[in-house]
């Protein structure tokens, strides 16, 4: 009896040891934006000041065109996943992109609202302290959702719309990125706020690509440093708790050119949401791409940007 229980004070000694060592191996700190924008905040980058919060804001091509492209990212992401589309568009239009509240370098909103009402207000706020009073509005994902939102709440500041396996619907996902997942856990969320496998960070991004191996180290790097941003672990767990959707019969109220991309191995927003928009939204278009995921503009950007292109009758 006493060797047994030797063995078992053993044994949990050594699980105890190998937990210590996990965390102590994947211990990720937060991170400063100063420290951070070193390397993601490189020019044309600015900071713009937005209802108490420091903005990331990329602002690139002619100050005269007429109707900008605006450009909004999904939950987790940044900016920069619109790098492919800018480099192609920026020469012939004004475009522009900004890090939305809980993400990128901008970081937690200063109320901890992330419902989409506030996101609405936000990019009205930030359109007014560009100088924008209408624009061609495109999002994917969350960012999708904001831009359709936008355009029934703002009708007079979007004259066309463009989304990207956007949100709004109810979802029945085929899978959910891990650390989607693991946020929404609070014991695992809390650990989280203090380590961070970049494990997690890779499953995730490799989950909403349609072909995973198109992820590569440096795009991990990306995702995993903007997620340690101060703030953004935290917001990301209180921006999953809101209910995000959307009223779907106000989409039908819709009346304004639309272009819908979508991914046909999105598995996190099917398709069959992208061909409910395209029924709902008359007079628009759907474009599916078939070997790409729930992020068609960041994993095949020649060939998304080529639809854009087609619908803005670009050259």
């Amino acid at each position: 009896m006493k060797l047994i229980l030797r063995l078992l004070g053993v044994v949990l000694v050594a699980c105890g040891v190998f937990a210590l060592a996990g965390v102590l191996a994947t211990w990720a700190p937060d991170r400063s934006v100063q420290d951070l924008s070193v390397r993601w905040a490189t020019a044309p980058s600015q900071f713009l000041a937005v209802n108490g919060m420091q903005v990331h804001v990329r602002d690139e091509g002619p100050r005269d065109d007429p109707m900008p492209i605006v450009l909004l990212h999904g939950t987790s992401a940044s900016l920069h996943t619109w790098d492919g589309w800018v480099q192609s568009l920026h020469g012939q239009r004004r475009v522009i992109r900004f890090d939305l509240p809980g993400f990128g370098l901008t970081g937690p909103d200063p109320q901890g609202d992330y419902s989409i009402a506030a996101y609405v207000r936000f990019v009205g706020a930030t359109l007014d302290a560009l100088g924008v009073r209408t624009c061609v509005l495109a999002g994917n994902s969350l960012g999708g959702q904001i831009a359709w939102e936008t355009a029934l709440a703002l009708p007079q500041r979007v004259g066309k719309l463009i989304l990207v396996d956007a949100a709004g619907y109810p979802m029945r996902p085929e899978s959910v990125p891990l650390g989607f997942r693991v946020a929404r856990m609070p014991g695992l969320r809390l650990l989280m706020e203090h380590v961070l496998p970049r494990g997690i960070v890779e499953s995730s991004v490799r989950n909403v690509y349609g072909d995973p191996a198109k992820v590569t180290p440096a795009l991990v790097d990306r995702y995993y440093d903007l997620a340690l941003r101060a703030g953004n672990r935290q917001a990301l767990a209180q921006r999953l708790a809101f209910n995000l959707s959307g009223d779907a019969q106000q989409i039908t109220v819709l009346k304004l050119p639309t272009l819908i991309l979508w991914g046909a191995k999105d598995r996190l927003i099917p398709l069959e949401n992208g061909r409910r928009f395209a029924s709902d939204i008359a007079g628009s278009q759907l474009v599916v791409f078939d070997g790409l995921g729930h992020v068609p503009h960041e994993e095949d950007p020649q060939q998304s940007v080529a639809a854009v292109k087609a619908f803005l009758a670009l050259h």
